[in-house]
Order: C-alpha cells, then structure tokens, then sequence
C-alpha cells in the first residue's frame, strides 16, 4: 500500500510541475482563477501533511509567490513520502477543517483525498488553458504510466 501511495504522490508532483510550467510561460493570458487555483492544490496537499504532522497549516486559498510554487510542491512531495514512509496510515487523526469542525480520519484516507483533490483541480486548470487556445496537460494517471 505505502509504495502505491509513493507512486501517486510521484505522479502528482510531477503533473503540478507540469502546470506551473505552462501556467508560466502563458501568466499573460491567464486569468488571475488559474493562479488561484494552481495555489489552491499546491496549499490543500501542505495542510493535509501539516494536519497529519501537527504542523502549522498554510490557508486554502492563500496566494503564494508565482516564483515559489516549484519549491513549495517539492516541499509538499518529500513530505507527503516522509509520512507514508514513516507513519501507521491506519492511525487516525483529529484535525479541524477550515471552518474549525473537528474531523477524525485515517492517514492513508487523508492523503488519499490529497492525491484526489489535486487531481480534480488539475483538471479546473485545464478547462481555463482550454478556454485560452492553449493545449490542455493530458494528465490522467494511465498517461503518466505508458
């Protein structure tokens, strides 16, 4: 199980790279919606690892410097694969959502969601590259594994 959760979470840094790429080479014509949310996923995977870690958790839709994303994915992927590595994913965990309600889950059950989420908004940004003449990032998970 904990390779498999490696292997999405490989998968899912290497296609929010390949967004923050093309969101890059193309900021001139992209609505300020993309930015958000390329953020968005990039800070949802930093507060399910901090929510895990007992970290202090970044805020759901803070925008961070266009020029830090690269490092702040990196960050998110060697943690995410420090906890797999290193934790029960059977454990659960108290945490409160955004709104403050408690919340119990299992570690595995929270990076899961992580995986998922970012993937569901990958596809949000790729609906805008497409409503802006440029060519959508084929990133479903079969494509990454051919």
């Amino acid at each position: 199980m904990k390779e498999k959760l490696i292997d999405l979470f490989e998968y899912t840094y290497h296609f929010n790279n390949e967004m923050i790429k093309i969101i890059s080479k193309n900021k001139d014509v992209l609505d300020e919606r993309t930015v958000s949310l390329i953020n968005h996923t990039l800070n949802a995977q930093q507060i399910w690892n901090a929510r895990i870690s007992g970290e202090e958790t970044f805020e759901v839709w803070q925008i961070n410097p266009f020029e830090s994303l690269e490092e702040i994915n990196h960050r998110n992927f060697l943690k995410s694969i420090d906890i797999v590595q290193n934790s029960d994913l059977d454990k659960r965990v108290e945490y409160q959502n955004s709104k403050g309600t408690k919340f119990e889950n299992s570690i595995f059950d929270m990076l899961f969601h992580a995986v998922n989420h970012s993937t569901y908004h990958r596809g949000q940004i790729n609906s805008l590259f497409k409503q802006n003449n440029i060519q959508p990032v084929l990133t479903d998970y079969i494509f990454y594994k051919r």
